[in-house]
Order: C-alpha cells, then structure tokens, then sequence
C-alpha cells in the first residue's frame, strides 16, 4: 500500500513538473512585444523604399491600393487618402532616423499641399494633418506652420455655426446636411491650428462638432451611426444611417474605431472630461462586443453576415490599437491594463504572417486584408494607406510608452 502510494506521488510529481515545463516552454516562445515592434519597423522600413522608387517618377502621384490583379493603383492629392502615404514616412522617419526615408517624406508631403485650399470636403484634416502636422511636430520646420493654418481656415469654412458641426460631404436629394462620424479625425487639425494661432474660433468649432456628434451620433449602447443628416436651418437632425455598415443600426466597425480615436485625441487636446467619458464607453463597447475575434482585428461590422466568415478591416484593428494606447494613459491602472491587453494583442496580430505582407508583396503596403466599403464592394480585402499609418502610429506609441 506503502509502495502504491508513493508510485502515484511520483507519477503526480512527474507530471507536475512535466506540466510546469511545458508552461514555461510556452511563456519562453512569445517574443517581447517591443522586438516584435522594431522587426516590424525594419521591415516597414524596405518595404516603404520599395515603395517610393516605385512613386517618385510618378509626379504628383500617391498610391492608393491594389487593383485586382494585384498592380499598384494611384490617386493624386484630391483623394481622401493622399496624407497617409506621407504621414506613414514621416512615422518611419520618426521611429528610425532613416534619411532616405525622411528624404521621401518631404518629396511625398510637398505632393499634398494644394489640398490647404480644399473647402470642398471635410478630409483636409485627413490630408494636411497627417502629413505636413507630423512633418512639422518631427522636424519643426517652419513654413509648414503656413500649410496647417491655411488649411485649418479652410476647413473651418464648413462650419455652419446653426448646425454646430462641420458638414462632411455635399448635399443631395437624400441629405441636406450630412455629417460622418469619420469627420471627428479631422478636429485634430483644427485643434493644431489652435496651438499655432491662439485663435479661438478653431478651438470652439472643434468643441462644437463633438459636443453635437456625441449627443445625436451615438446610441445607448455607445455604438454609432455612421451619417447623420441634419436640418441646415434648424439644427435637428433628420436622418440617421450607417452608409458604409451592414444597415442602418449596425456598428460599422471602422466607425466605431473612428469614434473612439476622435474622443480620445479631444480629451488630449481639451481635458474636458466629457470626452473621458465618451471615449471609455466605446472602449467598453467594442472591448466587450461578443463578435470581436480572439485576434482582437474586428469584422468589417460587428454585426456582419456570415460571422465568423466575414471579412475583417486591419484598418479598424489599427485603429483601435493606436486609440487604446493612448486612452490607456488616462484611466485608472485596472482600465488601463486592459486597453493594453487588446492593444497589444493587435500589434501582435497585425504583426503577423496573417496581415503583415511579406517584403516587395501586397504591392509594397505593409498591412493586408482591409475593407473600405462593403456595401459598394469598394476596396475590399486590400491594402489600405490608413491601416498602414495607424499601424506605425500604434507601434511608436506602444515603444514611447514602454520607454517612459
């Protein structure tokens, strides 16, 4: 009996610790997150000169994505996209003190300064901010402070003071006064300009559009709509859609990501605390929706058909990464721990063989499997400038964390 029970200590104890190696086996295999981060850098590194000696004969070119069979496509300034590409050598530059990289940047951010005039639309934000406000926050060079504010006043002239918001696209037979929740990314500029100038007016439309968003954007539930369009007389709203989403009471997963970033950047720029506030419920929101896959890399809509087989938006995840990040620098330790967690599992995701294309691949973007419009099978599963930027942008991010 004696004898029995020490052969089953033994086999319990061999087990033990066979199970105790196994456990740090594993825990020895995940690589450190901020080596993860400067492999990816080196290799975004090639890939984006890959890139630019493929641009720089095409003057006044940007690229854009790829086409079916694979081929490069370009758009000149006028697309909405045309400050990422730069603003992504601006963030290569910045993470790696490359001066060919910092050479292309400048060549590539000059190709977008037309769009400081644009009244037309509201992507100016989008465009200048990404490019000329990084080139400007990097290497201080002067006469981008010109470009910023010209652009900024420009902007500003879609602001109708009535509405209380910017409007975003034109008006038709279906929306008199069309604002995007998209449009909360392109308060930053005016926010910059307001650094520069001390001018007040940009401050207070910045704060207008996202008090006015925050009160007929969102649902109970922190989800949002995508276009809400609004009466230009009087201010109320009138219809409410998700244009780019599954329907209309959908959460279009890059909206919301849209959302989370916005309010987070407005309570950097603000302390106001209500944009706090905003921001954590739409953390809570996506962080907690029962569709976000284990990768944390959303579906291009929570509330896509054919989940789990839809299609996912790296674009979303990289979004959502780089806004977690910097949230989490504002919350308590416990909250903070968490938008980490998510954040971290993204970097590591989009990091990976899965979504990160291999060298001179993908057309020489770095992130694939994107989706820009589903609904107008626009830009679906490619590579995409914005996933792109906020992907590097979430990688220097996390490294200037961890390095404070």
């Amino acid at each position: 009996m004696k004898k029995t029970i020490l052969c089953v200590l033994a086999v319990c104890m061999i087990g033990f610790i066979n199970c105790n190696a196994q456990k740090m086996k594993s825990a020895a295999k995940v690589e450190p997150l901020t080596r993860i981060i400067d492999q990816s850098l080196a290799f975004s590194v090639k890939q984006y000169k890959l890139m630019s000696e493929v641009m720089l004969p095409k003057t006044d070119s940007l690229p854009r994505t790829i086409d079916k069979a694979g081929h490069l496509t370009t758009s000149d300034s006028r697309w909405w996209c045309s400050g990422f590409y730069p603003g992504c050598l601006w963030y290569l530059y910045e993470g790696t003190k490359d001066p060919m990289i910092k050479k292309y940047a400048k060549v590539m951010t000059a190709r977008v300064e037309r769009e400081k005039f644009t009244t037309s639309n509201h992507d100016v934000g989008f465009m200048i901010n990404c490019s000329f406000g990084n080139g400007l926050r990097i290497t201080n060079e002067k006469s981008y402070n010109e470009v910023l504010l010209t652009a900024a006043k420009s902007l500003s002239t879609r602001f109708n003071p009535k509405v209380g918001l910017i409007q975003s696209w034109g008006a038709n037979a279906k929306w008199k006064y069309p604002v995007i929740i998209d449009n909360m990314m392109n308060l930053e500029l005016l926010m910059n300009a307001f650094k520069l100038s001390h001018d007040s007016s940009f401050y207070k439309i910045a704060v207008s559009h996202a008090d006015k968003t925050m009160k007929n954007h969102y649902r109970s539930d922190y989800s949002c709509y995508h276009v809400v369009s609004y009466n230009p007389e009087t201010g109320e709203p009138m219809i409410k859609q998700t244009h780019q989403g599954a329907f209309d009471e959908s959460a279009w997963a890059r909206g919301q990501a849209w959302g989370l970033y916005g309010y987070t950047m407005m309570y950097r720029e603000t302390k106001l605390d209500r944009y706090l506030q905003q921001a954590k419920h739409i953390a809570e929101f996506l962080l907690n929706h029962p569709n976000l896959p284990v990768d944390k890399i959303p579906y291009w809509d929570f509330n896509a058909p054919g989940i789990p087989d839809a299609k996912r938006d790296a674009s979303a995840g990289a979004l959502m990464a780089s806004a977690l990040i910097e949230l989490s620098q504002y919350v308590d330790q416990p909250l903070a721990k968490k938008y980490l967690a998510v954040a971290e599992t993204e970097i590591r995701s989009l990091s990976s063989p899965a979504y990160r294309a291999p060298l001179g691949g993908n057309g020489n973007f770095i992130i694939k499997h994107n989706v820009g419009s589903m609904p107008h099978n626009s830009e679906v599963d490619v590579p995409l400038t914005y996933a792109d930027y906020y992907y590097l942008e979430a990688m220097l991010r996390y490294k200037n964390l961890k390095k404070h």
